[in-house]
């Protein structure tokens, strides 16, 4: 493409949109981590503690109810 206006040689160099496909079928941030997505829970790394997860609400932003250390995900 030296003019820029595509109509260099179909298929050569790159951008030519073939991809590995390494992350194929993998959802957002990998994806295949357990717990990960709308279900799993929070735990408090600190006493073991188990909550719910909600959804739009990192566990990270939450305290445990029981000793008040900020809550992982499970």
């Amino acid at each position: 493409m030296p003019l820029g206006d595509g109509t260099g040689p179909e298929g050569k160099g790159p951008g030519t949109g073939r991809g590995t496909g390494s992350g194929a079928g993998r959802g957002r941030m990998g994806g295949d981590k357990p717990g990960s997505g709308p279900g799993g829970g929070c735990v408090c790394p600190s006493c073991g503690e188990k909550t719910a997860h909600m959804r739009g609400v990192p566990c990270s932003t939450r305290k445990c109810p029981k000793c008040g250390g900020r809550m992982t995900r499970e």
